[in-house]
């Protein structure tokens, strides 16, 4: 990537402003052709939001982009519409035993009305407050309970492949076990076992740290600091590791760009976490320091290789090992093109990465390393100033999408392909554009001088 060193958050102002705009009508829209009761949207084909059976996991970024633009715009119409949604048609998400998504789907909906309840942005009763926080402290149970233990003595949350599966996706969803324990809840398991939401939010980062994330230091063939493997495989009669696998990327030994940008956000929002804890709730994890030096050291690596490996405007293509990159030779010194011949860019996997990167830049700076937080602040800045443009960011009123080219799954060819065109481009993903809101709301507010953005707010601490 070429960072742009001169950029600064206000020049981004007016087309956050203009991003807004579009984002109205592409919610309005869909809401139009996918009413409650019809199958959640994922992506658009030929520029209509359709519905793809795999795992139930976008319904909170409908519903959460109606929230989000009301945050950004104070239009009490997407407010009426996030709160109507989230308590008719989200339940079933606060109980899914069955994803590995509760970060995705809850926090983006009770989360998000929880954080803009206790900020003051609308008047909440003490029960609604209450109905919130319930959700959010089930959810988190849920999906903390949803457990592998390592022969290493952790564990991780397992994928809904089963318990055998650790995803990179899920570094994500620990917002889920934040919030619970942030909110003073605990996982009662079998005779009363009390486990700390907080102690598996620690042993699922930490497992993702030292199987999905890689570091140079031999491990194996393929093993280049930064590179992230989208499924670790484990040998559940013991715990054992076995193997690299991807789901959605090319092969286990290169890496999937948008499992890539789940590492480089999740991290740095965890550190923004920790940083709201007492000393003592990491007394039993070795101290403040190890755990988030852990998670540092993580993000920082995948964030380093995102910068290294991706196209000079920061737009990656979906897998950094796709067979048809060998047709274009120079395709991480130039801009990511949407419209070649021969692989497909993934902007969802760019709106996703920058808000880490931006995270990752601010985190440093105010924990005293200034200089190497500008680089991840302008790479992040550079990347998603790329998005805010042409041929990303859609002003066409009727195509629902707002962030275009954004690909699903290129390995089982559920990714529309123009006629024309040889490669999946120009449709939308219903993670992107909630993505995309997420880090232009998170810009605003900076350059607005606002209250920092984060996905726990202002809730209260259980120290």
């Amino acid at each position: 990537m070429k960072i742009n060193s001169s950029l600064a958050a206000p020049d981004l102002a007016e087309p956050i402003a203009r991003l807004w705009d579009y984002s109205a009508a592409c919610i309005d829209s869909i809401e139009e052709t996918c009413p409650p009761g019809s199958p959640s949207p994922v992506f658009t084909i030929d520029g209509r939001y359709t519905a793809q059976g795999w795992t139930e996991w976008t319904q909170g970024f409908q519903y959460g982009s109606a929230i989000l633009q009301y945050d950004a715009t104070d239009n009490p119409k997407y407010l009426a519409l996030g709160k109507d949604r989230t308590v008719r048609l989200m339940a079933p998400h606060v109980t899914h035993v069955g994803v590995h998504d509760h970060g995705f789907n809850n926090v983006s909906t009770y989360g998000n009305l929880l954080r803009l309840a206790r900020e003051g942005r609308f008047d909440a009763s003490q029960g609604e407050i209450d109905f919130y926080e319930m959700a959010l402290k089930a959810s988190s149970a849920v999906q903390a309970r949803r457990w592998t233990p390592t022969q290493a003595g952790g564990g991780f949350i397992y994928s809904f492949n089963g318990p055998h599966s650790l995803f990179a996706d899920t570094i994500r969803s620990l917002r889920a076990l934040a919030m619970g324990h942030k909110l003073g809840h605990v996982l009662m398991d079998e005779q009363d076992l009390k486990v700390s939401l907080l102690a598996r939010l620690v042993q699922h980062a930490q497992a993702t740290a030292d199987y999905s994330v890689y570091y140079g230091e031999g491990r194996d063939t393929y093993d280049v600091r930064g590179r992230v493997a989208h499924e670790s495989i484990f040998n559940t009669n013991n715990g054992c590791y076995r193997c690299a696998n991807s789901q959605q990327g090319y092969s286990p030994f290169s890496t999937w760009t948008r499992g890539l940008a789940w590492i480089v956000v999740g991290y740095p929002e965890q550190l923004e976490f920790l940083d709201t804890l007492d000393d003592r709730d990491f007394e039993s994890m070795g101290g403040r320091s190890t755990v988030s030096g852990m998670m540092l050291m993580a993000a920082r690596a995948a964030c380093d290789f995102y910068i290294d490996q991706m196209p000079a405007d920061g737009i990656p293509y979906w897998d950094t090992g796709a067979p048809g990159l060998a047709s274009m030779p120079d395709h991480i010194d130039r801009p990511a093109d949407p419209y070649n011949s021969y692989e497909p860019v993934d902007s969802s996997a760019a709106a996703i990465a920058a808000q880490g990167l931006l995270r990752l830049g601010h985190y440093l700076e105010a924990h005293g390393d200034a200089q190497t937080g500008k680089r991840y602040w302008q790479a992040g800045l550079t990347t998603f100033k790329t998005l805010l443009d042409d041929p990303y960011l859609s002003p066409d009123p009727a195509h629902q999408g707002l962030v275009l080219h954004s690909v699903y799954h290129r390995p089982n060819n559920w990714d529309h392909v123009p006629e024309g065109s040889k490669v999946p481009n120009g449709e939308s993903s219903m993670w992107g554009d909630y993505h995309a809101r997420e880090t232009a709301l998170y810009l605003q507010r900076i350059i607005r001088d606002e209250p920092y953005y984060t996905f726990f707010g202002p809730t209260q601490s259980t120290s």
